[in-house]
């Protein structure tokens, strides 16, 4: 399958809901709350996103995802922004679960999925400094971004119940 190319230096013009939204939790990216994807395949493991040093907890790993905009649910925001930033196919996405983080004031929605064939995911934008398929056992190991950091242990563990394949 042949993907467009991009210029990962390209930085996506800012939407409606892209702003800080600031509370008693802290502050958070994205007026409508925020979404990532949660890609695994059983061969390759996870796909996880190196941050780039500019950006909040920058040089960490996690999710390709990003703000949702206004009236869009969870599924396609993490999906539109995981094909944006990752050059994740939506049409290999099969989507398991979601798992929400709910502050009241703000919400992040980690989307669980399956990739339905293993694909090569490219940088595409400057949001990233690389992308990676991680075994499950090493995600652990790296330094992950805090929200990441705090909900592997369960999310690892859902993904597995989700699809045994994964495990």
């Amino acid at each position: 399958m042949e993907r467009p190319s991009h210029d990962p230096t390209a930085r996506r013009p800012h939407g409606l809901g892209d702003a800080w939204v600031d509370g008693p939790h802290g502050r958070f990216w994205g007026t409508f709350g925020a979404a990532g994807l949660l890609i695994a395949h059983p061969d390759a493991g996870v796909l996880l996103q190196h941050r780039a040093v500019w950006s909040h907890f920058g040089d960490t790993w996690g999710l390709p995802g990003g703000a949702r905009k206004q009236n869009e649910s969870a599924e396609d925001a993490a999906i539109r922004e995981a094909d944006e930033e990752a050059g994740v196919p939506p049409e290999l996405v099969r989507v398991l679960a979601t798992s929400v983080n709910d502050l009241g004031y703000w919400s992040y929605t980690t989307v669980l999925a399956r990739a339905i064939e293993l694909f090569e995911p490219y940088v595409g934008d400057a949001e990233s400094i690389a992308l990676s398929w991680v075994p499950l056992d090493d995600v652990a190991g790296l330094p992950l971004h805090p929200g990441l950091e705090r909900g592997w242990l369960e999310l690892r563990a859902r993904l597995i119940e989700l699809d045994p394949t994964l495990g």
